[in-house]
């Protein structure tokens, strides 16, 4: 840039907007319960139009575990579900894992919180946090 001439405006390209698939509550649904807690959660954060991603990693005593993370918005490639109110991201190799599943949450003193209730899990641990396929 010349010194004493104006920057050019920022415009915004299509390599700065993810590129992002729509999908439906076959790949995963939300109940009532999980959505109002989200929706509280990301609220909370200061994200009121944030994404709750839903992702399936190696590792607990079944071999597969659930992570759930809120964020701004999708990432490139990722599979975007609104379910109940909620806009929910699943990226393309955890869709595999997931589809069909339900995303609940219980309030209690003991067991509380997100339950996934995948028909996909072969096997699943007895805390629940883990599973095979």
């Amino acid at each position: 840039m010349i010194a004493g001439t104006p920057a050019a405006p920022k415009t915004t390209t299509a390599s700065d907007t993810p590129s992002v698939r729509r999908g439906d509550e076959r790949l995963i649904r939300l109940t009532a319960s999980a959505a109002g807690k989200v929706q509280s959660l990301l609220h909370k954060q200061g994200r009121p139009s944030g994404v709750l991603r839903v992702a399936i990693i190696g590792g607990g005593c079944s071999g597969l575990q659930y992570k759930m993370d809120l964020q701004d918005r999708p990432q490139n490639r990722d599979i975007l579900v609104e379910s109940a109110g909620v806009q929910v991201v699943v990226d393309p190799k955890s869709a595999l894992y997931v589809t069909g599943s339900e995303l609940d949450y219980v309030e209690a003193l003991q067991g509380g919180g997100f339950k996934v209730n995948n028909p996909n899990a072969a096997t699943s641990c007895s805390c629940g946090e883990s599973f095979s396929a």
